[in-house]
């Protein structure tokens, strides 16, 4: 079962004694427009430049596990919660089991009549950094693809 934890969370985890890795599984350009402080980018979905429809990252899996040993700690977000939980479930069945999902993720969760259920890490003032363009492409080099 994946555990749920807040974007608060998940932030004073990293600042506690045990080291987590935080996974953000946005898109490389939501991922450069702002991130959780050495958070590492691998899409878990693609977006179409012409549709804008998102599609399955087929790379998701390989770069995954050419970048993350099955025994660590890692928090994975999104946006909202749902791609990043969707990204969890596929890290378990891949023999991850210390998977934590950030509920709320970098931009809050709404219910579907747009009220905010969770706040997200930049409502919360948390650090962030911008930029790292370059960060996916660095985990797919090392992951041979």
């Amino acid at each position: 079962m994946i555990k749920q934890v807040t974007p608060r969370e998940a932030h004073d985890l990293r600042s506690g004694g045990e080291p987590y890795e935080y996974l953000d599984v946005r898109t490389c350009e939501e991922f450069s427009q702002g991130h959780a402080p050495g958070a590492k980018n691998v899409p878990v979905m693609g977006q179409d430049p012409n549709t804008g429809q998102m599609f399955p990252g087929p790379a998701f899996a390989p770069v995954v596990e050419g970048n993350f040993a099955k025994d660590a700690r890692i928090l994975v977000g999104c946006q909202a919660g749902g791609r990043s939980m969707m990204a969890a479930q596929m890290m378990e069945s891949l023999g991850y089991a210390k998977v934590h999902n950030v509920v709320g993720g970098f931009g809050g969760q709404f219910d579907a009549l747009g009220e905010l259920v969770q706040e997200g890490w930049a409502m919360l003032g948390l650090p962030i950094e911008h930029g790292g363009d370059d960060n996916y492409a660095t985990l797919r080099v090392n992951a041979e693809l």
